[in-house]
């Protein structure tokens, strides 16, 4: 069966001819039996181009990027994340001074010395929980020891000259990043260096870029590679097919070194040879760093419990501004209601004083004006009119202080 990949790779293999040279191969099938189910699938995987290959793999990382027999493309990669151009005149062998033990989780560790002097260690990380920043200054100092003994070796007196001791890089790729990167989640290029809290410069030579993959994969989710330094963390990270054939597509400079990955791929003894101590580093960094490895998932579970515990305190804050504001709306609300019917009963009781004062001053004013024949009944009858007349009764009464008895007694002589 033809994969995508083997559209764009057609040295690519089939799963049938790859079990066929295993079977009759006794030394690579006994290296096969002895991976688990899961192992072998994967292998077979990215082997057929069901899946992309990781090009971190220790093996296939240092033959992509050998400075040895393909300098230009370590090259490329230093100009672009130093941000000068990088011409590299000389390899160095890993210094011996580092720990035996420690040098076992360096997945990938080139050092190169650039045009200008200074010296480039890049390394490849599997997880940031067993690189911290103690041992990471660590490896840079020992690369600021060599070049000191270095110029030692090649001074005439006792006297080294300082200034010909270049700086160093400590270039790091994790595909794990370290816990507290984690918090910069839009941030996947970190450069560090020392300064002085005044402002004074002074060079002091180490310097540090941290590249967490993991974040930067995140970051670059559903969106387009925009240049170039992307594309190069792209072919870094990624072993999905759809993201290869765009950066292939859109970059294809990176072809040839897919080409390179994918011919060693074609020589079973060479691929299950890096395979395998891709799985043997991983089994020994596993019983080394074991300790410190669930110390870093214990501080990072440390630290998202306390995470969630400040989020739920703060929605409870919340919740409850939220339930006073509510609590206080509904008594706002109850006493409006409250004073609306107040308003409601005063303007009633009101009335009924207004109505009670008219009545009181036309009983009143017929008490004193009224013929002595007007009966009870003809003052329930006169109360009874339209209120309009008694408004104007009571009108004319207040705007003149000695009102026409008879003009009155023609007004609420009106009948409705």
């Amino acid at each position: 069966m033809e994969t995508l990949l083997k559209q764009y790779f057609p040295m690519i293999r089939t799963k049938k001819d790859i079990l066929e040279e295993i079977r009759a191969t006794p030394t690579l099938l006994q290296t096969f039996n002895k991976w688990k189910p899961e192992q072998q699938e994967h292998f077979l995987n990215f082997c057929t181009g069901i899946k992309g290959v990781k090009v971190l793999y220790d093996g296939f990382f240092k033959e992509v990027m050998d400075p040895d027999i393909t300098p230009s493309r370590l090259e490329k990669f230093l100009s672009l994340l130093l941000g000068q151009e990088v011409t590299i005149i000389s390899v160095l062998a890993n210094d011996s001074t580092r720990i035996a033990d420690e040098s076992s989780i360096l997945i990938t560790d080139i050092v190169v010395r650039i045009k200008d002097g200074s010296l480039a260690n890049v390394e490849v990380q599997k997880s940031g929980y067993l690189f911290p920043g103690e041992r990471c200054a660590c490896y840079s100092s020992d690369l600021l020891l060599r070049q000191y003994k270095k110029a030692r070796e090649n001074s005439d007196s006792q006297q080294v000259n300082y200034k010909s001791i270049k700086p160093v890089y400590t270039i790091v790729l994790f595909e794990k990043s370290p816990k507290n990167f984690k918090k910069y989640s839009t941030a996947y290029i970190h450069r560090f260096e020392q300064r002085s809290d005044t402002g004074a410069r002074m060079e002091l030579l180490q310097k540090y870029i941290f590249i967490p993959l993991d974040i930067f994969q995140k970051n670059m989710h559903n969106k387009h590679i925009t240049n170039e330094l992307d594309a190069w963390l792209i072919f870094f990270s990624t072993d999905d097919i759809q993201d290869i054939i765009r950066l292939i597509t859109d970059y294809p400079d990176f072809k040839p070194l897919y080409n390179t990955i994918y011919n060693i791929c074609r020589n079973m003894e060479d691929v299950m040879s890096i395979f395998s101590e891709e799985l043997r580093i991983l089994d020994r960094n596993s019983l080394l760093f074991l300790p410190e490895y669930m110390q870093g998932e214990i501080d990072q579970l440390t630290d998202d419990l306390e995470q969630a515990a400040k989020e739920k305190e703060q929605l409870a804050k919340e919740n409850y501004q939220i339930t006073l504001e509510k609590e206080r709306a509904v008594k706002e609300a109850e006493q409006a209601v409250r004073k609306a019917e107040q308003a409601v009963k005063e303007a009633e009781q009101t009335a009924k004083k207004q109505e009670h004062r008219i009545n009181v001053f036309v009983l009143n004013m017929f008490q004193d004006m009224a013929p002595e024949d007007f009966s009870a009944k003809k003052y329930a009858e006169l109360l009874s009119l339209d209120p309009s007349v008694i408004e104007q009764v009571y009108e004319k009464i207040h705007s003149d202080p000695a009102p026409d008895e008879a003009e009155i007694l023609a007004l609420l002589n009106q009948k409705n």
